[in-house]
């Protein structure tokens, strides 16, 4: 959605991702990427992109181990599974939940003095809720969702009272996985920052439920990650808000095509 993307081999015969922006704001997020793959890599047990180069015109860096756990395919408006979603394993659940624990416990003081935006809880909060007010100006936003999007916003109770560095963008083609389904490594940065550590987890509750989600926790707290009593409300709200994260990007790409998917969801966006 962001770049155009080619994979390619050199002279040597190792193979490549070259990724060339598709519009001019996405080279401000490109930078935030670049300063936390310099950072991240080597701390989280997955690999990470190592940016070779990084100019406007082009990124690019050697081609990770591994394969993502699933590619979106256009033709049925959804995820093909490497392995199919409901035989994934226990080796999958357990390093996916691993990695996050590790990468949500990374050191913010040192993330801060590395360029990687911090936000604090409260920050984080009113940033959603900016969005929300933004969005408001260009779209129309059915009274349902917004009284539950308002609602949550007000409650304290749903709320972390600590950030911790995320990953921002953690659905299944950022997953690399290998042929035992271990997670070996995450890409595609760009949103990650210092921020909320629910919004890791709200697409693998769209895709799992309330069940999967649960479970996963289970194994996150027990690798060290840390979690809090209405963590897995939150997220599911953090998932009945998601059509505002949709009508923002709609926003800032301008295209026709992204608004009329924004406009799409928040009229028909389930909210039970």
């Amino acid at each position: 959605m962001d770049f155009l993307v080619a994979f390619a081999e050199d002279a040597r015969g190792e193979r490549w991702v070259l990724r060339k922006p598709r519009r001019a704001d996405v080279w401000e997020r490109a930078e935030n990427e670049r300063k936390v793959l310099s950072f991240i890599g080597g701390r989280i047990p997955a690999e990470v992109p190592d940016w070779r180069v990084c100019t406007r015109e082009l990124i690019a860096y050697p081609l990770l181990g591994g394969e993502p756990v699933a590619v979106v395919d256009p033709a049925v408006g959804g995820y093909a599974w490497q392995f199919a979603q409901q035989s994934l394993t226990a080796v999958f659940f357990d390093s996916l939940a691993g990695a996050l624990a590790a990468l949500h416990n990374t050191d913010q003081e040192e993330a801060s003095h590395a360029g990687i935006r911090v936000k604090s809880p409260g920050q984080a909060r009113e940033a959603f809720a900016s969005n929300i007010a933004e969005i408001a100006g260009s779209f129309e936003i059915a009274d349902d969702l917004k009284r539950r999007w308002n609602a949550w916003l007000a409650d304290d109770t749903y709320w972390p009272s600590h950030s911790s560095m995320i990953h921002g963008d953690l659905h299944p083609p950022h997953i690399l996985v290998d042929g035992t389904q271990r997670v070996t490594g995450l890409i595609d940065w760009t949103e990650a920052e210092v921020a909320d550590p629910g919004k890791d987890f709200v697409i693998y509750y769209a895709l799992f439920g309330a069940e999967g989600l649960r479970e996963l926790l289970g194994r996150y707290e027990r690798a060290g990650g840390r979690v809090w009593p209405r963590m897995e409300r939150h997220i599911a709200e953090q998932w009945a808000a998601y059509p505002a994260l949709v009508a923002k990007f709609a926003l800032t790409t301008g295209k026709e095509a992204d608004m009329e998917m924004a406009r799409g969801m928040l009229a028909h966006w389930h909210t039970d």
